[in-house]
């Protein structure tokens, strides 16, 4: 499976607009108006609903035109609107709006490998990463896995998943990824090691234990199949996860 970890732009809390204020208040209110209107902008563009996300952003571009997150929230609804020109306008405006913002740089290194630039999109997941303020470095080098595994560039992309566990061992995606793309290829002793690893240390996610299954039957562990299966049935009953594994054993029965 083929997916980035979202990085989502932090909740802000818009203060009272009233009474007489001096030019940095009024400056300030206008900033807060701004992040009140991009998450807004930003809820509208989740919820699909585009033509609401362009309106509460560019009233949030046009209150604050120097702020970094509204450019980058503008980049990504322009994406959604299949502009990509002005999508890759706007990212780079909100890089060059001060310092290159971790998140931002995620969310580009994202726009950019969804538009076929892998090497580009690598290159500003790894400076996302090695920046020394940024507190998820596992998710960038995750995100640069997927990246190139959706490149095909399978070597690599083992090497950015392997490089996000030695960060954070319990960081379940990169393991998820790790272990499905060694399946994928044939690779499936270092898959199950990889899964076992984890679910030995921690807590087992739906993914990583349907994962489990496939390679436990692969291997002709009836054992370990059966342990996988009924932890996700138990542990994760609704989920997505656990129907697919019914459609499984639905069509290898």
């Amino acid at each position: 499976m083929i997916r980035f970890t979202s990085m989502v732009i932090s909740a802000v809390t818009l203060l009272a607009l009233a009474g007489c204020a001096g030019p940095s208040e009024r400056s300030k209110k206008k900033d807060d108006a701004s992040n009140y209107n991009m998450q807004l902008g930003m809820a509208y563009l989740n919820q699909g609903d585009l033509g609401l996300a362009k309106e509460k952003l560019e009233r949030a571009v046009r209150e604050n035109p120097g702020d970094p997150n509204v450019h980058s929230a503008m980049a990504m609804l322009q994406d959604r609107l299949g502009h990509p020109d002005q999508a890759d306008k706007e990212f780079k405006a909100a890089l060059n709006l001060g310092p290159r913002s971790p998140d931002v740089l995620n969310n580009y290194a994202v726009y950019l490998c969804r538009s076929g630039r892998v090497d580009e999109g690598v290159k500003a997941f790894e400076e996302a990463a090695h920046n020394a303020l940024y507190r998820t470095p596992e998710a960038a080098y995750t995100n640069a896995g997927v990246c190139l595994r959706g490149a095909k560039r399978d070597t690599q992309a083992a090497m950015s998943f392997q490089r996000a566990l030695r960060i954070k061992p319990n960081f379940a995606e990169a393991a998820y990824q790790l272990a499905d793309l060694d399946f994928r290829r044939g690779e499936v002793q270092s898959a199950r090691e990889t899964i076992d690893q984890f679910v030995s240390s921690f807590e087992a996610t739906p993914d990583l234990l349907l994962i489990g299954v496939q390679v436990a039957r692969k291997q002709g562990d009836r054992v370990a199949e059966e342990k996988f299966s009924r932890k996700l049935r138990m542990d994760f009953p609704s989920s997505d996860q656990t129907r697919a594994l019914a459609e499984l054993n639905h069509n290898s029965g």
